[in-house]
């Protein structure tokens, strides 16, 4: 199983800085959302195994938010270390799948997106753990 860094990086990869186009931590954030989410709903099982949290600003897996932090709301560099071995090509096929449908959106707007979904909404004080069970159950009626 993947790290939730391990998918992060790969989003990373995915920028095309030649198209002005980057990836700040709220954006990236949400792409692991819609990643966790959707593996869930098709495969039933968890792509990476950090919990994703309901914060103010919709979901976020704290531990590849505080890595990216000091970047505040500016592009994150592509990663240098990458080693492409590590995903199968059914996790490549889906995350390049999430990207290019999520990632065309700014940060702020898929942020407004999760803010409409009820895994986020769900979670009562906005200060805990996204249940698997709600991602998998909501993900699962968009493929339908």
């Amino acid at each position: 199983m993947l790290k939730a860094i391990d998918v992060a990086k790969y989003f990373l990869s995915l920028t095309d800085e030649d198209a002005e186009d980057f990836t700040s931590n709220l954006k990236l954030q949400k792409l692991l959302y819609y990643a966790q989410g959707l593996h869930l709903a098709l495969y039933d099982e968890p792509l990476f195994p950090e919990h994703i949290e309901a914060w103010t600003h919709g979901p976020v897996v704290p531990q590849v938010y505080y890595t990216y932090k000091g970047n505040g709301s500016c592009a994150i560099p592509a990663p240098d270390d990458l080693d492409f071995s590590v995903y199968d090509e059914k996790t490549r096929e889906l995350l390049d799948e999430i990207h290019n449908v999520f990632g065309q959106f700014s940060a702020w707007k898929l942020r407004n997106m999760t803010h409409e979904e009820p895994p986020w909404k769900e979670v009562a004080d906005f200060a805990g753990t996204i249940s698997h069970d709600s991602m998998r159950e909501y993900f699962k009626t968009l493929l339908k």
